[in-house]
C-alpha cells in the first residue's frame, strides 16, 4: 500500500469549519447495532465515486452546536442504542467536535457505548500523523480506514466501500502495541 503524504498536510485548524452535514440517530447501517450517526462537513480527499459528496465541503450543513450535543447524548442514553458512529466528510479533520464529543460519551456511559469511525485516511497514515488526530483514534472502537476506491469498489462487503478498505479493532490493536488487529478477525466478509 502506498501513501500518499499530502493528507499528513492537512490539518483539522486550517480546514474544519465545524459544521456537520448531517445527524441521523437510530440507524441500523452506520457499524453493529443500532447507533446514533453523525456526518461532519469536509473532506479533502474527493474519492471519486464518494457516496456523500456534497459532505466534502467544508462549509456544507449546519453549525455544530451544543444544542445537538446534547440531543446526541439524550438519543444514546437510549438502552437499545449500542453506540456513536462519526462519518463525513472526515472526521479525522473535525477534531475541534469530536474530541469533546467522544470525551463526554466517555464520562457519562464509560465503555457501554461504542465509537466506530469512517476515515479516507489509513490506520498508518493517522499514526503517523498531528496529536488531534491521534487523540480522537484514542476514544474510537472501531475503524474504517482507507479512501474509497471505485476500481475496488464491491457492494456485497460488510461496512466498506471498497475492497481496499479495512475495520480495525481499535482496543485489541491498542492492547496489541499499535499493531494491527482486525475487526473480527477479519472475518466479516
Amino acid at each position: 500500500m502506498v501513501y500518499n503524504p499530502a493528507p499528513m498536510e492537512w490539518t483539522a485548524e486550517r480546514f474544519s469549519k465545524q459544521m456537520i452535514a448531517d445527524y441521523k440517530p437510530f440507524n441500523f447501517v452506520d457499524g453493529e447495532g443500532v447507533r446514533c450517526s453523525l456526518y461532519v462537513s469536509g473532506c479533502p480527499f474527493n474519492c471519486e465515486g464518494c457516496y456523500n459528496k456534497l459532505a466534502q465541503a467544508f462549509n456544507y450543513g449546519i453549525d455544530y452546536t451544543q444544542e445537538l450535543e446534547d440531543q446526541i447524548m439524550e438519543d444514546l442514553s437510549q438502552p437499545y442504542v449500542q453506540g456513536l458512529t462519526l462519518l463525513g466528510g472526515e472526521p479525522f479533520l473535525n477534531t475541534q467536535i469530536l474530541i469533546p464529543l467522544c470525551r463526554r460519551i466517555r464520562e457519562e456511559f464509560g465503555d457501554t457505548k461504542d465509537i466506530w469511525s469512517w476515515s479516507g485516511y489509513y490506520y498508518e497514515e493517522i499514526l503517523l500523523d498531528s496529536q488531534d488526530k491521534l487523540d480522537l483514534l484514542d476514544y474510537v472502537d472501531v475503524l474504517v480506514d482507507g479512501r474509497f476506491e471505485i476500481s475496488k469498489k464491491d457492494l456485497t462487503l460488510r461496512f466498506r466501500g471498497s475492497s481496499n478498505q479495512r475495520i480495525i479493532d481499535m482496543n485489541r490493536t491498542r492492547a496489541n502495541d499499535d499493531q494491527m488487529v482486525l475487526w473480527l478477525d477479519g472475518k466479516y466478509d
